[in-house]
């Protein structure tokens, strides 16, 4: 008589999936498999997932597999995660189970942290800022990392520079404003009137009102340019640059056309991708802990919400961030 062999039972959880590319509407909550460490890989039980405009960008594109002509959907949104260590694979020194992190694994590699456990190359994350809460801490990660990057990485924003950021209340703007400060320069923004006393509040020193004033007629003498809106803001703020001068385009690798205009000016222009940086997230937790940066957080809802959640984010009204509970 053959032997039965006792199969193993498949451990699942909740995730969100979608059939089709489209609208919020696409995105719901499906039973997945849930996922096991490799080698320097830890699974994370996800508590908080932020959500970002790429995650639209993917939900209704399929993202850079869209653009390859891969087969999509499925398509796995979410880069943004707090959360608790479940578990680590082999070889991993830095974290054990029960630690709380922070991070953006895999980017631009989809990561799927719309979901109850995830794994991540563990050198892609950081502990959580125990100041912070799991909601708090989602909202960081991509937004955070992208304005770090942007403004000490590329541009290495000093003391005494003008930096001038344009959506400067947006999920990347907000923080870029704070990290700016952080650095000791002084800070321009782009925002609607409504929103001067939000960013007043985080530190701006000066504010244009974009739907009465023209920027590029009334700013001078700035050193840096991070530029989250692209096309026409590009050249426009070029004029905005004394000599030497550094624009970071984030919106698009279309701005790239940028730097040989730059180039005859006398100034450095260029597109920014941001990437995974668990050394990036330590610096981020740093000034948190400190008391000189913080995610504002507009709304939080939970995972069966996140359709509701990408509509929100689709109006490009929001101020900070939008954030999904996943679990207790």
């Amino acid at each position: 008589m053959q032997a039965v062999r006792a199969t193993k039972a498949v451990a699942t959880m909740r995730a969100v999936g979608q059939d089709a590319l489209g609208g919020p509407e696409v995105l719901k909550v499906v039973e997945a498999v849930r996922p096991e460490p490799g080698f320097a890989e830890v699974l994370v039980r996800v508590r908080a997932a932020g959500v970002n405009p790429t995650d639209s960008w993917h939900r209704a594109t399929g993202g850079i597999a869209g653009l390859s002509g891969e087969a999509v959907p499925p398509v796995r949104l979410g880069w943004d995660l707090s959360g608790v260590v479940e578990s680590v694979g082999p070889g991993v020194t830095i974290f054990r189970a029960g630690d709380e992190v922070f991070g953006m694994p895999r980017h631009p590699v989809p990561a799927g942290t719309y979901a109850e456990y995830v794994v991540s190359p563990a050198r892609h994350l950081a502990h959580k800022p125990a100041a912070l809460t799991h909601t708090e801490a989602a909202a960081l990660p991509l937004a955070a990392l992208t304005a770090w990057q942007a403004l000490v990485d590329t541009a290495g924003v000093r003391p005494g520079q003008r930096v001038l950021i344009h959506a400067a209340a947006g999920g990347v703007g907000h923080l870029a404003v704070q990290i700016a400060k952080a650095r000791g320069a002084y800070v321009i923004g782009t925002a609607s009137a409504a929103k001067h006393g939000f960013l007043r509040g985080l530190g701006a020193d000066e504010l244009v009102d974009y739907t009465t004033a023209d920027f590029a007629e009334t700013v001078r003498d700035v050193d840096v340019v991070l530029d989250a809106v692209g096309g026409a803001y590009g050249p426009r703020s070029l004029r905005t640059l004394r000599a030497g001068g550094v624009h970071v385009a984030l919106a698009s690798p279309a701005e790239a056309y940028l730097a040989a205009e730059a180039e005859l000016l006398g100034l450095r222009a260029g597109f920014m991708a941001v990437e995974a940086d668990g050394a990036g997230l330590r610096e981020i937790a740093a000034l948190v802990e400190r008391g000189l940066l913080r995610a504002a957080v507009e709304a939080v809802l939970p995972l069966e919400r996140v359709g509701e959640a990408h509509a929100l984010m689709d109006t490009r009204r929001t101020s900070g961030k939008i954030v999904l509970t996943v679990s207790e």
